[in-house]
């Protein structure tokens, strides 16, 4: 029944411990519960998310957790709601042990973002324990002429649990010689005495048999008891008696083995053998007391054995015994009572209480990195920790709460610069002399995309043969990001042009490694060069990106051959010229002119006679291409003179074409030219006509410089709004297209009258478009002899109109004469 009531006494002691939270105390803890010992596993300690503010959502979110600074995880947090529970049956006597405050530190670790709150949970102590003595059967011996009112001192029984319910009483049972005295001790100890009332007498009985009952001040009480045998001796009856009852000293804990540390003394008013004493430790002494220390029987010396440890025990109690060698024997007791001292013999010890995580280099400053806890198990000054660090860094210690500091980010970090840091910290305590400890704590950079990609050139420069190839590699641009990963990652791609054709028909850049290829065979004499922008883009986000230039210059092949301009082939394969026999040395027969498209010295043209009827009459001049007679005409010569003139370039390879001249010699020829001379005094029907015909030439081609100078002029105004310069002949103008300057010759040097325009640019040789006045026509008529060799050179007549705004065009009228 009584076990029953026991029971039912700690189920609601415990029920209504359980049910006192208190939050907010003044400790360091930002959280404290308070709960029974011995409570029953999946026991529900508090609701930790509730009380500091969480929803049931961020338990998961946030990565809420647990940490026991005990290193023995007595309790789990239950993620579904936030409740703190019971892992473990904790026994308060256990872990506490005798001290009055039994507290459990504990860490509520939040991952993201990282936070830390310290809860401490303080293990309420429950009766259940009850108290016990050493021994279940004791003998006291007791001279028979003990006087009444004597003293024998009983061993206390010793009871786990603390405060009021420890032990607090002590009974005995009803007896005739002694009664019960309970001592109280300054440490709150109760040592039962047992006090002599009435004197014994040896002889009726010398064995009595008491119970001495020990009580505790729980709820419900609970008790231990032991037999007392008192044995009734008739000599000796002076016991041993000690100058102090409590002998209190403190040693520090570094004195070395073999130390004096007491000297007690007891004395006995016996004689002979009956006063003689040996010390020794009390009956019930511990084996730690005998391991620390040890007492000299003859003197009462008391030194100490090993080194001791404050962090271990900060204190120690026990008994001294002085016997005496009487027959009975007697003894008398004092209580020593040792406080160990600390010295600064611990250094500091941090504890990463969350690993370092690593942080982005656009963090902003204060973003915290880890949590630091810095502890000494020293007390005091010597356990007072200062936690630094080492070297200039870009991170800061900031305090929380009691040794507890957050690494949190001082500055705007570059992973480019430091990509990680190894931080130094620093413990020292304030002892004398301070201890000190340090620990590296590895942080780890990541990279933002903060660097846009870099062109090993801000312009590149590529030459290209005409006639390459479609599909050949040209060359390979390359930039380089001072990122890493994805956001170092680069693509290139082809943004813009500056020339009016899209880039994409023409190029092709490989993503990966930015190598350029042709999509086209090039042609020099369409276009000479391009300009493009190559963009290279990093895979960050947001991207990065950077652009460099690229110029691909075409270079000229001598692809062709010289054109024929005059005998152009719309007057036939064979040109058919007529000259006078009466023709001297150095008459002007005719000339050839070709044009080639290429330029350079692959444009350089020479004249040769390949084949000639009568090579000693006739030659050519090896640049212009004039055919002239070498000797007069005799009569002896044949009349009809057929001549094949070989046209080559100055390329490698050499290109050449031919043309035919069949030249007939008239005698009368000469009337019709003087008649010709003498038009400027007597102008007769047909030289007006021609005259006619040159003038209304010249005047188209003048009003034709004049529209085009009007145009230029308009344009060049509008260009002027946005640049500050105004392009007026096309070498000027980047690389549109070729530079011409253009003349008109009139050349009336012998019977053959002819204008040429002749064009040009500065790296190729003038080109001639002809209109011929044949003496050998009926009416005279003028005729635009146009090139007849490439189309590419037909087409650019075809569009000389269309393309006159973008050149410009010099006229000169000059009149060679031959005498």
């Amino acid at each position: 029944m009584r076990t029953q009531i026991g029971r039912r006494g700690v189920f609601l002691q415990a029920l209504w411990l359980l049910s006192v939270v208190i939050l907010w105390k003044e400790s360091d803890a930002q959280l404290r519960y308070t709960i029974a010992e011995e409570l029953k596993e999946s026991s529900v300690v508090g609701n930790v998310a509730k009380d500091l503010g969480f929803s049931v959502s961020e338990i998961s979110e946030r990565k809420l957790r647990i940490a026991s600074e005990s290193g023995k995880q007595y309790f789990t947090l239950d993620l579904g709601n936030g409740e703190l529970i019971v892992k473990e049956v904790i026994d308060r006597e256990s872990l506490c042990g005798q001290s009055s405050s039994c507290v459990l530190p504990l860490q509520i670790i939040i991952e993201d973002p990282l936070q830390f709150y310290r809860v401490e949970v303080e293990i309420q102590d429950i009766n259940d324990n009850s108290p016990r003595f050493h021994a279940d059967t004791n003998t006291v011996d007791v001279p028979e002429s003990t006087p009444t009112g004597a003293k024998f001192r009983l061993e206390p029984a010793q009871d786990p649990d603390v405060g009021s319910n420890s032990v607090r009483t002590y009974a005995l049972n009803k007896n005739e010689h002694f009664v019960l005295n309970i001592k109280n001790n300054k440490d709150g100890t109760k040592i039962p005495e047992l006090v002599l009332q009435k004197a014994f007498d040896r002889e009726k009985q010398a064995v009595h048999q008491l119970i001495v009952t020990a009580i505790d001040g729980g709820n419900p009480v609970r008790s231990g008891s032991a037999e007392i045998t008192v044995k009734i001796l008739d000599i000796n009856d002076n016991a041993p008696v000690f100058d102090q009852d409590l002998y209190e000293i403190k040693v520090m804990e570094n004195c070395a083995p073999g130390t004096l540390i007491l000297t007690v003394k007891a004395s006995d008013s016996d004689e002979g053998m009956n006063s003689e004493i040996e010390y020794s430790f009390g009956a019930h002494t511990s084996d730690a007391i005998y391991n620390f220390f040890a007492i000299n029987s003859a003197t009462g010396e008391l030194s100490v054995l090993k080194h001791l440890d404050y962090e271990s025990s900060t204190s120690y109690e026990f008994d001294i015994r002085a016997r005496d060698k009487g027959t009975p024997v007697m003894e008398g007791h004092c209580r020593v009572q040792i406080s160990i001292v600390d010295v600064n013999d611990n250094t500091p010890e941090i504890i990463i209480a969350s690993s370092p995580k690593p942080v982005r280099e656009d963090a902003s400053a204060g973003t915290m990195v880890a949590l630091i806890n810095v502890k000494d198990l020293d007390s005091g000054d010597n356990g007072n920790v200062t936690l630094t660090m080492a070297g200039n860094h870009a991170f800061k210690l900031k305090p929380t709460f009691a040794n507890h500091f957050a690494l949190v980010t001082d500055t705007k970090l570059d992973r480019e610069k430091f990509p990680e840091y190894n931080i130094e910290l620093i413990a020292s305590d304030a002892g004398s002399p301070p201890l000190f400890t340090s620990k590296i704590v590895r942080v780890m950079i990541l990279d933002a995309n903060d660097n846009a990609p870099v062109f090993s050139m801000p312009v590149y420069s590529i030459y290209i043969k005409e006639n390459t190839a479609p599909g050949s590699i040209l060359s390979t641009v390359s930039a380089s990001d001072l990122d890493t990963g994805e956001n170092a990652k680069i693509s290139y791609s082809v943004v813009g042009s500056k020339d009016p054709l899209p880039v994409s028909s023409y190029f092709y850049i490989n993503s990966d490694n930015g190598s350029i290829f042709s999509m086209h065979s090039f042609d020099y004499e369409k276009m000479k060069v391009f300009q493009i922008q190559v963009q290279a883009k990093d895979h960050g986000s947001p991207s990065l990106s950077s652009n460099a230039t690229v110029h691909v210059f075409i270079v000229d092949q001598n692809d062709n051959a010289p054109a024929v301009i005059y005998p152009s082939a719309y007057m036939g394969s064979v040109s058919h010229q007529r000259m006078p026999r009466s023709a001297k040395a150095g008459h002007l027969v005719t000339k050839v002119t070709a044009v080639d498209a290429d330029s350079g010295h692959n444009a350089w043209i020479s004249y040769r006679l390949a084949e000639a009827t009568d090579a000693s009459l006739f030659t050519v001049t090896l640049h212009t291409g004039e055919v002239r007679t070498k000797r007069s005409v005799s009569e002896h010569d044949d009349s009809s003179q057929r001549l094949l003139i070989e046209i080559k370039d100055n390329g490698e390879p050499e290109q050449s074409t031919t043309v035919t001249v069949d030249i007939l010699i008239e005698d009368g020829f000469h009337e019709p030219i003087s008649d010709f001379r003498h038009k400027h005094t007597e102008p007769d029907k047909k030289s007006s006509k021609i005259t006619l015909y040159l003038i209304i030439s010249l005047a188209s081609v003048s009003l034709l410089c004049l529209l085009t100078f009007l145009v230029l002029l308009v344009k060049c105004a509008r260009s002027s709004r946005g640049s500050s310069s105004c392009c007026m002949r096309r070498s000027d103008c980047e690389y549109k297209n070729p530079n011409r300057n253009l003349q008109i010759q009139l050349n009336t040097d012998g019977p053959i009258k002819y204008v040429e325009v002749l064009g040009g640019d500065m790296m190729s040789q003038s080109q001639s478009f002809g209109s011929y006045l044949s003496p050998m026509s009926e009416f005279s008529d003028f005729t635009l002899v146009k090139p007849s060799s490439t189309a590419d050179f037909t087409n650019t007549l075809s569009v000389l109109d269309a393309s006159l705004p973008d050149s410009t065009w010099t006229f000169e009228s000059q009149q060679v004469s031959n005498y």
